[in-house]
């Protein structure tokens, strides 16, 4: 969403916004409306610092597009101080399985029933970008691969609508699976593309996480269709729009690749 129109709480009349006190006043009408769909403009609002706030309290815009560019900069310094306050060695809770969160939610930007069915016998991974050995992935290579190296989490997944959700994952630290393809682990960026069009990207010390998973099943069963067959990649310490399903081709870069909901203006980095 841009800001190409009055807000949408206003009156087809009200001035254009043009000062801090006005931009004040729109963010905190946003961040106490409840939305049904996510929204760009009242992502970026809830992500304002203390210090953010300060800032817009004495800045003086033109125009809407000067209020967009002052919440996406604030948007990218949080992403930079979220990433400079990373650490590997920092766990995320793990939990018992008598607190898995049944039925575990489904969630996407579109109904369970439109969830893409991927066949097996037809699946085949993608490789590409800073990585040694491209050859594609059948699935039941992966699980081969897998097996000796398995590791298994119960973990909290935090979406940004509000909602979370405990659940138990299944597969391979990700970590050991981009150093078996000599993936350049040095590079900046790992990018995902997804058999339902979405795609994201994640920053390199984050894919090398020891709970960062490439999950191929779910509560000891093959990972349904539902929560993202045949694999997804299951990062605890991100929110669930920065884990991403029915995953198709992984590629490493040192170029900025975005994402499905980044590019729409949610913080790139997304730790929860």
């Amino acid at each position: 969403m841009t800001f190409d129109r009055k807000p949408s709480h206003l009156p087809p009349d009200a001035p254009v916004v043009r000062d801090g006190e006005a931009i004040l006043h729109e963010a905190r009408a946003l961040m106490t409306r409840r939305v049904t769909e996510p929204s760009r403009r009242a992502f970026l609002t809830r992500t304002l610092s203390l210090g953010g706030v300060a800032l817009l309290s004495g800045c003086s815009l033109d125009d809407n597009a000067g209020v967009a560019s002052a919440l996406d900069t604030i948007s990218r310094w949080n992403d930079r101080v979220q990433a400079a306050l990373f650490r590997q060695d920092v766990l995320a809770p793990t939990f018992p399985a008598s607190r898995i969160t049944r039925p575990f939610p489904f969630n996407a930007y579109y109904s369970m029933d439109e969830a893409p069915v991927v066949e097996e016998s037809d699946y085949r991974l993608e490789l590409s970008g800073l990585i040694a050995d491209k050859a594609p992935w059948r699935l039941d290579a992966l699980r081969r691969f897998a097996a000796p190296r398995a590791a298994e989490q119960i973990t909290r997944h935090v979406c940004v609508e509000g909602w979370s959700a405990i659940g138990r994952w299944g597969g391979v630290t990700f970590a050991d699976f981009l150093r078996h393809i000599g993936a350049d682990t040095t590079a900046r960026y790992v990018g995902f593309k997804c058999a339902d069009d979405y795609y994201t990207s994640i920053d390199m010390p984050t894919a090398l996480h020891p709970q960062t998973l490439l999950a191929l099943t779910y509560d000891g069963q093959t990972l349904p269709r539902e929560y993202g067959f045949p694999m997804k990649l299951r990062i605890p310490t991100k929110l669930g729009y920065k884990n991403p399903k029915h995953i198709r081709a992984i590629f490493v870069t040192n170029t900025y690749p975005g994402g499905y909901w980044e590019d729409q203006g949610y913080n790139w980095f997304g730790g929860s």
